[in-house]
């Protein structure tokens, strides 16, 4: 598959536990270009202070958090033997640390802080300067490259999500219940639809992908044909 352009930059917003970062990893595998996991980086960001002693019940000391922010780098790193985009935080690889339920209980809320927003949108940006891309978050189609060349906004129901982050965890053999899951779900996606920052909506000229009842493949197609549909890949 050949990009027919000097630089492609595809953004996938939606709501949490839809598959975006999933189907952006396989779509940057097949059009063999960068994949940026915007939500690992504001997972990294609520890692850091939750390690760090920022975050207190549910109270975070945003001027600490400030302070530190730019000592907290962010890096990615495509493993070629498993074929996965690692994630880092200050050098350490944090993959599986991000994905947990207490930083999942705490992201969206430090996702909302305008400075947090500010700096990673900025290093967003940056990324995607001189390289063709596929990026996903929440705020990719709206914020950070309102002129890409493909936007998705991908969704399904609370329940499927919920679902499928449930299957994780148990996989993982964390003790957690499908109610827990389904309530943090919920959470999220108010958070995300209602704070003041960059909230969580659909782009006028995005494409909706409801992927509640449908396969990775189905999703790739989906996307490679809305790709050739704009004469950007043949």
């Amino acid at each position: 598959m050949t990009i027919k352009k000097s630089k492609l930059v595809i953004a996938i917003d939606g709501y949490s536990s839809c598959g975006k970062s999933t189907v952006a990893k396989d779509l940057a595998k097949l059009l063999n270009i960068i994949f940026i996991d915007s939500g690992a980086m504001y997972r990294c960001v609520t890692l850091y202070a939750l390690e760090n002693g920022m975050i207190n019940s549910d109270k975070i000391d945003e001027d600490k958090l400030k302070s530190a922010l730019n000592n907290i780098s962010i890096s990615f790193k495509f493993e070629a033997a498993t074929k996965t985009n690692e994630t880092y935080l200050n050098g350490e690889l944090v993959e599986s640390k991000i994905r947990s339920l207490e930083v999942s209980s705490h992201v969206s809320s430090i996702s909302a802080i305008g400075f947090v927003r500010k700096k990673m949108v900025e290093l967003q940006q940056k990324m995607g300067e001189t390289e063709s891309i596929v990026m996903d978050g929440r705020d990719i189609g709206t914020v950070v490259f309102p002129n890409a060349d493909l936007k998705l906004f991908m969704t399904a129901s609370p329940e499927i999500r919920a679902e499928r982050r449930f299957k994780e965890f148990q996989e993982k053999n964390e003790n957690i219940s499908f109610d827990e899951v389904l309530e943090n779900v919920k959470s999220r996606d108010h958070i995300d639809e209602t704070r003041e920052e960059s909230p969580l909506k659909k782009a006028d000229d995005a494409v909706v992908l409801d992927n509640g009842k449908i396969g990775k493949e189905e999703q790739l197609n989906f996307i490679v044909e809305e790709l050739k549909k704009r004469d950007l890949i043949q």
